[in-house]
């Protein structure tokens, strides 16, 4: 009987914290977070001139797929200045693609809370400010909109140094300009207040480097 009276009582505290996440999500945003996943970086190659373009990653995590395959580690493709890339074979690409499984604690001490319908519109105002052309931002708003837009509210904030610091590239030749966006989000069914986050400009020069990516938080 009392180890019943036991279950119970755990069984309605476990009942009570779930119940309370978002009331305690809005009354203090949470600052770090664990995503299950990184989702959808991808790399695109600017060059000048075309060139023979090596890429490598070092990653805090697993890798659970990757396109087109590495060799030894690496991509080894030829950039042409339009962003094609062709490997050995002659098979060419948009951009290089990676996904991975990692504990990085993304930061949500500032960011954004957006209700879902204006998902779309949000995006493609704050895509254009961090330096995504066009194309890019398309991209990336074609892949995370579906998964956002019909939510409540979208807890959204950039990673800059969090995000870089455990997905490392190492480009041969070395860019003049490289650029990551990285969006860490999470669906919310009630809205939270937190500082707006500032994001810098990008300036595209010489031999140009941009990847997109985003992780949803759940």
């Amino acid at each position: 009987m009392k180890r019943t009276i036991l279950y119970l009582m755990l069984a309605a505290l476990a009942l009570l914290a779930g119940c309370t996440q978002d009331e305690e999500l809005s009354a203090k945003p949470v600052i770090y977070l664990y995503p299950e996943s990184d989702a959808k970086p991808v790399d695109y190659l600017y060059p000048e001139a075309e060139m023979e373009v090596t890429v490598s990653l070092d990653y805090d995590g697993e890798l659970t797929c990757v396109y087109p395959a590495m060799e030894n580690g690496a991509w080894s493709v030829t950039a042409s200045p339009d962003g094609t890339l062709t490997d050995a074979s002659g098979q060419t690409y948009n951009y290089l693609y990676w996904e991975g499984v990692s504990a990085t604690a993304y930061d949500f001490s500032q960011g954004f809370c957006v209700p879902g319908g204006d998902t779309a519109a949000f995006l493609e105002d704050a895509l254009s400010q961090l330096g995504l052309n066009r194309r890019e931002a398309n991209e990336f708003i074609v892949y995370w909109l579906p998964r956002m837009e019909a939510n409540p509210y979208n807890l959204i904030a950039f990673q800059f140094d969090t995000y870089t610091d455990h997905a490392r590239l190492t480009i041969t030749p070395e860019p003049d300009a490289t650029l990551r966006v990285f969006m860490a989000w999470r669906p919310l069914s009630t809205p939270v207040e937190l500082p707006a986050q500032e994001l810098p400009a990008f300036e595209r020069t010489g031999f140009t480097v941009v990847e997109w990516g985003g992780a949803e938080i759940s």
